[in-house]
């Protein structure tokens, strides 16, 4: 099943376009130093915008205020390629849906995104615990503090691309973990799973995770973000075989940072890239063969060899600390997670992507083919109604 799994993916991505296949044999550019950006970097990046803007429609992007999309998604989740039919709803500037249907499971549709600050989704996500508000003055731009440990030896838990089931009804290339979550509030007292600090509202975490995937997906769609402002600057030229690409270094609320790369010569968007810390961390002992199957943002790390079980008290705490200082450092090494845009056609004198890849490292995890774009449509209300 799990070659059959990646052999259906190998066909898929032969299919996203020379460009996009070029840029992956090119490593992106090495970020710059920590600092304000320079204003030319800011007025080079304004200048880059207006021209993709321009190759993606110019006025009639401008004129845009509603657009439906539907089509399927084909999803890894562990050994398995999951269909889902879906059909996303965004009236500018700030409403948008995605509703799924899973034909190959008996569950009814689901949907997830926002109206406003208002989250929208079917089955709506844990609420606060009651008497349990969020914390005033929490932290904001609380990174994503990461799975529990794995015991050295244990197989990877988890049965999706990034160790567990990705949420369902999330926008295109959504995955548990996928990017920071700033301005998440914290319930004072309760403490995340295995104790990593206080634990996020889960619905204001989903919301801000549903904006900053819009954000990422809209960047293909308009080069711009409406919902979730954003800042721009130059970074650099990202040399790949069959052309050039214009890398910009986009930053959000909080730690949101990702870097976006448009075609030097169409002006059309290829990618966003960004990083999250690895999805889960697997620890083995010395001469133990890695598991058969590892998830994409995996990480596997050979540990100490584990003292015997008669052991003095003192060699097992040292174990068991040396343990913990390696998953932590390899808990602190960002994995790469990329978003293609390909297959630009036209549509009412507009261009958008038909195809969208999500990867998290080399692996693909998603692919998704848009069947039918509807320009300024009208959309029933009732699908942007908001949770209570």
């Amino acid at each position: 099943m799990a070659s059959a799994c990646r052999a259906a993916f190998a066909a898929l991505i032969a299919i996203v376009g020379a460009t996009t296949i070029a840029l992956t044999q090119a490593p992106p550019p090495a970020p710059k130093a920590p600092g304000a950006a320079s204003p030319e970097s800011v007025q080079k990046a304004g200048q880059a915008l207006a021209d993709v803007r321009k190759a993606l429609g110019g006025d009639r992007l401008a004129a845009l205020k509603t657009l439906v999309a539907s089509g399927q998604t084909r999803r890894v989740r562990g050994n398995n390629l999951v269909p889902i039919e879906f059909e996303i709803s965004i009236e500018l500037p700030d409403k948008y849906v995605r509703v799924d249907e899973f034909p190959a499971e008996d569950t009814d549709p689901t949907s997830a995104g926002f109206n406003g600050d208002g989250l929208i989704q079917i089955p709506p996500p844990p609420a606060m615990p009651a008497g349990r508000g969020p914390a005033p003055g929490g932290p904001a731009g609380a990174p994503p503090t990461g799975p529990p440990a794995t015991a050295p030896g244990a197989a990877a838990p988890g049965a999706g691309p990034s160790g567990a089931a990705p949420p369902r009804g999330a926008p295109p290339g959504a995955a548990p973990g996928a990017g920071a979550v700033p301005g998440g509030g914290m319930m004072p007292g309760a403490m995340a799973p295995g104790g990593r600090g206080p634990a996020m509202d889960p619905r204001r975490a989903r919301l801000t995770s549903l904006k900053q995937d819009y954000a990422r997906l809209t960047l293909g769609l308009f080069g711009a973000s409406s919902a979730y402002p954003l800042t721009f600057s130059y970074a650099a030229v990202a040399e790949a075989p069959q052309g050039r690409a214009d890398v910009l270094d986009v930053k959000g609320e909080g730690n949101f940072a990702l870097r976006f790369f448009i075609n030097s010569d169409t002006r059309l968007p290829i990618m966003v890239t960004w990083t999250t810390p690895p999805t889960n961390v697997i620890v083995t002992v010395p001469g133990q063969p890695p598991p058969s199957t590892v998830a994409p943002g995996a990480v596997v790390v050979t540990g100490p060899p584990a003292p015997a079980p008669n052991a003095p008290k003192e060699e097992m705490d040292k174990y068991s600390k040396d343990v913990l200082a390696l998953r932590a450092k390899a808990q602190a090494t960002p994995v790469e997670q990329r978003l293609y845009f390909a297959d630009y056609r036209e549509v009412d004198g507009m261009k958008l992507p038909f195809r969208l890849r999500r990867a998290i490292g080399t692996e693909t995890t998603e692919e998704t083919t848009f069947d039918r774009f509807r320009v300024n449509a009208k959309i029933d209300p009732r699908k942007f109604e908001p949770l209570k």
